[in-house]
């Protein structure tokens, strides 16, 4: 008697198909082979049960009574593997993407043509500053930046980041004057969570923070430009995200800080279309922002 592990789905589906025909012909022309591969698979299935499945007459197949009782078995199976095909065909057309916080409308705008050219394609946006686990499936690609350290993980360089330092016009009409943004001795400051103070732009901002005062940390960009937009404090702020705020005012021209933004997936993800398709449709839209993302100085910007 065959063990569970010995029996192939493609036996038991000719099994099914000449139950159902009730003919060696009819099972062939609805798997689409030859009569005789049905027989041969027939007889290869019943001697690795060790059993008669079928009676074989002029007028065709019928069941035994163990085919009989297996029939319905085979069935919960045919239904088993069609759900399992439908799964991995969904799984397959939905891509989780993980962002930064502040990347989301880059990519939204441009959704539109990426269901264009992939009407398939089912593409998910995580946002925010939580690291994603690509290795737990938590997402499939994932914008990062500064140095990555896994040797799982595929890397392809993307652009520089750049930040500067931000203010509210009325965070401004409490300290009028002149501006130095070397010494920030008597400001209110909008600080990094202490899980980031190894990013550049949080350095920056503590080695000036000595003589000031920080009323605010956190370790979501999209917090501290709400707050800074506020009037709370001065922020150093991803300048993609707060040069287009019509409520900030950039107080640096240049940038005080940057970080390599790269695009990282699991290796095994380059098996993947779906996944391809997405990888090369965040290359287009980073590069047709890279300057924004960079932090190139605006028209206007500064502030005496």
């Amino acid at each position: 008697m065959a063990t569970a592990d010995e029996l192939d789905w493609d036996d038991l589906r000719y099994f099914l198909s000449a139950a159902r025909k009730k003919t060696l012909a009819g099972a062939a022309r609805s798997l689409g082979v030859e009569h005789t591969t049905i027989g041969r698979r027939l007889s290869a299935l019943e001697r690795r049960l060790g059993a008669v499945l079928f009676h074989r007459g002029p007028e065709g197949l019928t069941l035994t009574e163990l085919g009989q009782q297996i029939a319905p078995l085979v069935e919960d199976v045919e239904r088993t593997v069609v759900r399992v095909r439908e799964l991995v065909a969904t799984r397959a057309a939905r891509v989780r993407l993980a962002v930064p916080s502040g990347f989301t409308p880059l990519f939204a705008s441009r959704l539109a043509e990426l269901a264009r050219e992939h009407p398939g394609l089912s593409l998910e946006i995580v946002s925010g500053s939580a690291l994603v686990d690509l290795g737990r499936q938590q997402a499939d690609l994932a914008i990062r930046s500064g140095a990555i350290t896994d040797h799982a993980l595929v890397v392809r360089k993307l652009c520089e980041s750049g930040f500067s330092l931000y203010a509210s016009p009325a965070y401004l009409a409490r300290h009028p004057g002149r501006f130095d943004p070397e010494d920030l001795t008597g400001h209110e400051l909008i600080g990094y969570d202490p899980s980031l103070a190894a990013l550049p732009a949080a350095t920056w901002l503590e080695q000036r923070a000595a003589s000031a005062t920080v009323v605010l940390r956190s370790r979501e960009m999209t917090d501290m430009l709400a707050a800074a937009s506020s009037g709370a404090g001065l922020a150093v702020l991803p300048c993609m995200l707060a040069d287009p705020d019509p409520t900030l005012c950039r107080l640096t021209p240049g940038i005080v800080a940057s970080r390599t933004l790269s695009l990282v997936y699991r290796r095994e993800e380059r098996l993947s279309e779906h996944v391809r398709a997405v990888a090369r449709f965040v290359v287009s839209v980073v590069a047709a922002h890279a300057e924004r993302i960079r932090g190139v100085t605006p028209a206007g910007a500064g502030h005496a």
